[in-house]
């Protein structure tokens, strides 16, 4: 793990403490040192090395051959390179110092605008919060207060070697709430974490279900929610072809595991929160040309969040959707195979047997896979589809955004876009912000049955998986290519840029899917290859 702040020197290396080679058996120095630092790393990281001896027992004999290495040749290396009179430091010649002097100016500039973003309270305090469900709320508009920063910069990035953060993060109470993937064909292995908002610091770590077995956790692509009373993490567990994987409940002051949930699928969606019930989708694992499902098809189910207690399960094909609850009604859109949306009741089986009631309230088909998360808003249940799936376009792709009624899922109106609308559609007001697979972000007026008020193209036809944060000033996006792009809310034009990914590793994935937090003046965000990221700026209009 390694938590990168951005203050002076951060991206250049000290002039005067960087040594010059000039002969050929020195110029190998770094490469032996870089050799022998990996191996060192491994070797006083001890989960590090017992997950590598677990995973690559062949691997782990070369750190333990690294070791000896270490212990025998290191010495008598650094007695031969203080004998070597090749081996100097760089005089003050060789110093730019118009370079360092900008560089001191831009960090300043990047400490004054991270602590002026602060000036305002950074978050509400977590026990005066309804949901903490996906996005931060039933709106999914990925804010919590604050300014809309603009002229972003980043203030600190956390990050593990070729680990994915797909996920998208949550913040509660001045902490930040991830998860991770670590890709190792033919698994996938993850991790929970908690930073501070403000430095990035590690909190607490979990990777493992159970410390005495150490069995660990599968990747994440499902994102946190926090429970009202900020008491517990909930997060489903598992990438698209992983099996028996799990729904998670951790503590959130201490990432220790309060129950897990077992299941044959995966849990891709993010699970929702009402007092003292969770709702998640299990969704299934299609295989072939035909996409038919392997093994069980699909469910929803009802969990008691104090406890761990399974309430009850009803099958619905593929819900990899992130369902929304409020006042005792959970709404999930099912995906490939099942194309529709349900409401579902979520009393226990017992009391709806004891009161009479079925647990399906009503179901609406959709016309493709409605795999997104669904938004709340007034008496509206909105939710895109699409004939194409985060890795596959489809020959002919379609899309729409579809408003349903709350009460009775009657259609009220649908607006065709390009493609398939994947990620969470953020409302705050009247206006919806949908991101599309074909690389646009589109505004549509809720009060005129959808009609679009804007449309933009975030970074040319890199498909928009990630839901948007929007701030009624400003909108937030991010496309699979890796750029967070900013946004102006009135008119969808582009304001600024920037890179998440790691520089010269941009990723070939497409798993820059991880939707942007804003909170407290900050942007947080998950990246492929760059880390989960924070950025500052200064406050918008």
């Amino acid at each position: 793990m390694v938590i990168k702040i951005l203050l002076p020197y951060d991206n250049m290396i000290p002039p005067a403490i960087v040594p010059i080679f000039v002969n050929t058996g020195v110029a190998l120095l770094p490469m032996i040192v870089g050799a022998l630092a990996g191996v060192a790393a491994v070797i006083f990281n001890p989960r590090e090395l017992l997950r590598l001896c677990r995973r690559r027992p062949v691997v782990s004999m070369v750190v333990i051959l690294g070791a000896l290495v270490i212990w025998f040749c290191v010495p008598p290396l650094i007695a031969a390179l203080r004998a070597d009179k090749s081996f100097r430091r760089s005089g003050p010649n060789e110093i730019d110092w118009a370079k360092v002097a900008l560089e001191i100016l831009r960090s300043d500039q990047r400490v004054a605008v991270a602590a002026s973003a602060f000036d305002s309270p950074s978050d509400t305090d977590p026990g005066q919060v309804m949901a903490r469900i996906y996005r931060g709320s039933m709106s999914r508009d990925g804010y919590s207060g604050g300014d809309s920063p603009r002229g972003l910069v980043p203030v600190w990035e956390y990050e593990q070697d070729d680990t994915m953060y797909p996920s998208s993060p949550i913040v509660v109470g001045g902490a930040v709430y991830g998860a991770s993937c670590l890709l190792d064909p033919p698994d996938t292995y993850g991790a929970i974490f908690c930073l501070d908002a403000r430095t990035g610091a590690e909190r607490w770590y979990t990777d493992v279900k159970d410390p005495d077995s150490d069995e660990e956790f599968r990747g994440f692509f499902s994102s946190p929610a926090v429970s009202a009373d900020g008491r517990y993490l909930v997060i489903g567990q598992g990438m698209h072809f992983d099996e028996d994987c799990e729904l998670v409940c951790l503590d959130a002051a201490t990432g220790e595991v309060h129950w897990l949930i077992k299941t044959t699928l995966h849990i891709e969606g993010s699970p929702a929160i009402e007092g003292d019930i969770v709702v998640a989708g299990a969704g299934a694992i299609e295989v072939g040309d035909d996409q038919k499902a392997k093994g069980d098809p699909g469910f929803v189910m009802g969990v008691r969040l104090s406890d761990g207690e399974e309430l009850w399960r009803y099958p619905l094909n593929d819900p990899e959707s992130s369902p929304a609850v409020d006042n005792g009604v959970s709404y999930i859109g099912s995906g490939v195979n099942g194309s529709a949306v349900v409401a579902l009741r979520t009393e226990s089986d017992a009391q709806l047997e004891e009161e009479g009631l079925d647990r399906l309230i009503w179901k609406t088909p959709t016309p493709h896979p409605a795999t997104g998360a669904i938004t709340l808003t007034e008496n509206l249940v909105l939710i895109g589809c699409g004939n194409s799936n985060y890795i596959f376009i489809a020959e002919n792709p379609e899309g729409f955004v579809l408003a349903l009624d709350r009460k009775t899922g009657k259609l009220l109106w649908q607006v065709p876009v390009p493609d398939a609308v994947l990620g969470a559609i953020a409302v705050r007001g009247n206006t919806a912000i949908c991101p599309v697979r074909n690389g646009e972000v589109v505004a549509i007026d809720l009060s005129r049955s959808g009609e679009i008020i804007w449309r933009q193209q975030v970074s040319g036809s890199s498909p928009v998986l990630a839901g948007p944060a929007f701030t009624d000033e400003l909108v937030y996006a991010v496309s699979q290519d890796g750029y967070l792009v900013v946004l102006d809310a009135s008119d969808g034009s582009q304001i600024e840029r920037h890179y998440v990914n790691a520089p010269g590793n941009p990723g070939e994935l497409g798993l820059s899917v991880s939707s942007p937090f804003v909170v407290g003046g900050r942007v947080y965000v998950g990246s492929e290859t760059g880390g989960l990221r924070c950025f500052a700026g200064t406050k918008g209009k």
